[in-house]
């Protein structure tokens, strides 16, 4: 069973129901039920929170397949650590009038470290 890694999974759920949260909340106050409306506020929500589903599940997976075939304790809570923080830097940085924000280049970039590190090691575990 993947011990640390469930409890990064908790933390990253949670912080799916927020920025989840905060999508359907402006959703309701913009009475928008499908799409954006033509509202930008909404579209960033939108993008906040799909780009948060498109990395995290996948990246989580790799991350307790390499704990479950017994990768090393603090090698797997620095990968979650990293995931953690990346989403984070990434929901407060995404802006829409730039792409050249800090938290949207250190969260995407740190994301996309994790995922290519715990990827790469998985292959090698196999072979």
């Amino acid at each position: 069973m993947p011990e640390i890694t469930v409890l990064y999974a908790g933390l990253l759920g949670l912080m799916s129901l927020v920025i989840s949260f905060k999508a359907g909340s402006l959703r309701g106050k913009l009475n928008v039920s499908i799409g954006d409306g033509g509202h930008q506020e909404l579209l960033l929500a939108m993008r906040r929170h799909a780009n948060f589903v498109e990395y995290v599940p996948l990246t989580l997976l790799v991350i307790a397949l390499l704990e479950m075939n017994g990768g090393p304790l603090l090698a797997t809570h620095i990968l979650c650590a990293g995931l953690v923080v990346s989403r984070t830097a990434h929901a407060v940085g995404l802006k829409a009038d730039t792409m050249q924000g800090a938290g949207r280049i250190i969260g995407a970039g740190g994301t996309a470290l994790v995922l290519l590190v715990a990827s790469v090691w998985a292959i090698v575990v196999y072979f």
